[in-house]
């Protein structure tokens, strides 16, 4: 459901955040947080691109005591 808490933190790599900066990444949380509740759940590897450069930014939400990740291809 990609919905942070106290059992689920939500993190990013430092490449993730040096390459799409700390607002984009929480933007494109609060999207992934949008599409889960719409769907009542979506896949837990979701991957946005950059429509000028092509740049990827995964997020990964791990299972039950992980975390939400946020990361680039090339750091998974």
């Amino acid at each position: 459901m990609f919905q942070p808490g106290p059992e689920k933190p939500f993190v990013a790599t430092r490449g993730a955040i040096a390459k799409f900066q700390h607002e984009t990444i929480v933007a494109c949380l609060g999207v992934l947080r949008a599409k889960a509740d719409e769907h009542s759940g979506i896949d837990y590897l979701q991957v946005f691109e950059d429509a000028e450069t092509g740049d990827r930014l995964w997020f990964i939400e791990d299972g039950a005591g992980g975390a939400i990740t946020a990361l680039l291809p090339e750091e998974y």
